[in-house]
């Protein structure tokens, strides 16, 4: 157990070094060393969270591909223009919205240079608003309805006895979160030595080379012409996102089918000496046996819900808004968000693979703490995702192992915020363009790694945003 935790980390490591595609590749490769080498039984793959993302990932590359996506952050310009004064405010609600729209965080690199002009052409630090909309866009994640973070968290808590839906999660993750954002941006809005007051700053803009590469051109999106077809688009993608909520909502509007299901707390049937078939195997089989199994009528689930309606609006784009397929593909959400799917299909495989084997060993050591500290189990999301880089993949490998620890749903939807850690060591790619998109040097890596501009716009998001969140369910439920 202890060697192939240690390979798990390794793996981790290696692929976070890597990035992109790789991490979910070495992960697969260490889940081959469990199964062909130590002989372990291999878990359960999250196709279910994967398909999702798929369709989110099209609806949102086709809208990009149709202009959508510039008009989105178009009107986001415009108000930022409007109210430079307040850009370290209003920067990450701004990246945050775009991120529950779409499902994806990525979506923050055609803003982020905007961001840093503004700033600039302010006189106020880029450090400032940069580094906590990097953090916002990430934030959004668990506050998106088409989310893989979200739909898996209600999936697999439904799947375990949890019944709660899509606009709960929202309902208590929107305002913490919103909380949390607050709190970041009232921390960064003196933060760090004015520009004009700013040693390093001051030398750098003292050659004139780099005083034209910082006051150079305005990056806008202004001056885009954004046609109809574009903005059709976005009401298409709207439309989408409404039905989902409004079917998570009321679910009985939701069509109705009959379904085999195994009869809560049926013993196994033998069907031969020695040989015996367990209900739930015969229910997803869809063998009804009386006392087994049972007819019952389900509604459709929102899972398949959230895959028809995007793949559907996708279609709807293509053929009203003249979308290319082609240029979709070619886009940089596309390209995030596949790149998601393949990290997600090898951590959580892994994890599962991992998990599923050891449970009777972990529990113990587990338990006695989460008995007398359920809130106990934030920390252990928060680490996963410093190592995994991805808040669904956190959600997927770790939400079950969290159940079988007895430990409440309505905690654990507490401490959804917790999930995102990956700002903690300065290698997600959206921290990375932040850096490079301002050219004024103060959004940074620092020389001893985590002394870096993302790390305090991080903590205090994240720790509020989990405190108000945990408080929320506790009134609630």
């Amino acid at each position: 157990m202890i060697i192939l935790f240690v390979l798990m980390l390794f793996a981790l490591w290696l692929g976070s070094r890597h990035g992109g595609m790789a991490l979910g590749a070495i992960c697969g490769l260490a889940l081959a060393v469990m199964v062909f080498c130590f002989g372990l039984k291999p878990g359960t793959p999250p196709t279910d969270v994967i398909y999702i993302i798929i369709a989110a990932i099209t609806c949102a590359g086709i809208m990009h591909a149709a202009g959508g996506m510039d008009w989105l952050i178009q009107l986001a310009e415009k108000l930022l223009r409007r109210h430079p004064d307040r850009i370290t405010f209003l920067a990450p609600f701004a990246t945050f919205l775009l991120t529950v729209l779409c499902g994806t965080g990525h979506v923050v690199y055609m803003l982020m240079p905007i961001i840093c002009d503004i700033a600039l052409k302010k006189g106020i630090r880029p450090e400032r608003p940069c580094a906590v909309a990097s953090v916002a866009a990430q934030v959004g994640i668990t506050c998106s309805p088409i989310a893989a973070a979200v739909v898996a968290f209600v999936a697999i808590s439904n799947a375990n006895g949890f019944d709660v839906t899509i606009p709960e999660v929202l309902m208590v993750n929107i305002p913490a979160c919103l909380c949390g954002l607050t709190a970041a941006a009232a921390c960064s809005y003196k933060r760090g030595k004015e520009l004009d007051k700013d040693p390093e700053f001051q030398a750098r803009i003292a050659d004139p080379v780099q005083r034209a590469y910082v006051y150079g051109d305005s990056a806008s999106s202004l001056n885009k012409q954004i046609s109809k077809k574009a903005k059709a688009s976005v009401f298409i993608f709207l439309g989408a996102l409404l039905l989902i909520i409004t079917f998570a909502a009321f679910p009985k509007l939701l069509p109705d089918y009959e379904t085999v299901r195994a009869v809560k707390g049926a013993a196994d049937l033998e069907v031969m000496d020695g040989i015996s078939i367990s209900a739930k195997h015969l229910a997803e089989k869809g063998i009804l046996i009386d006392s087994i199994t049972e007819v019952v009528d389900e509604h459709l689930k929102m899972n398949l819900v959230i895959q028809i309606l995007m793949i559907s609006a996708a279609a709807l784009m293509v053929i009203f808004c003249k979308a290319s397929p082609k240029q979709a593909a070619d886009g940089a959400v596309w390209k995030a968000g596949m790149t998601a799917v393949v990290a997600i299909f090898g951590i959580a495989w892994m994890a599962d693979t991992y998990f599923a084997n050891f449970m009777p060993q972990i529990q113990p050591l587990l338990t006695r703490i989460v008995e007398q500290y359920p809130w106990a189990i934030a920390f252990v999301f928060f680490i996963v995702s410093v190592l995994i880089n991805s808040q669904g993949a956190v959600i997927v490998a770790m939400l079950p192992l969290a159940y079988s620890l007895g430990i409440p749903g309505s905690v654990l939807l507490g401490v959804m915020p917790s999930v995102y850690g990956y700002f903690f060591i300065p290698n997600y790619p959206s921290d990375i363009a932040t850096v490079n998109f301002d050219r004024s040097g103060t959004t940074k890596i620092g020389k001893y790694l985590l002394n870096h501009s993302f790390m305090m716009p991080g903590l205090v998001s994240v720790s509020i945003s989990t405190i108000v969140a945990y408080l929320l369910t506790l009134l609630i439920y």
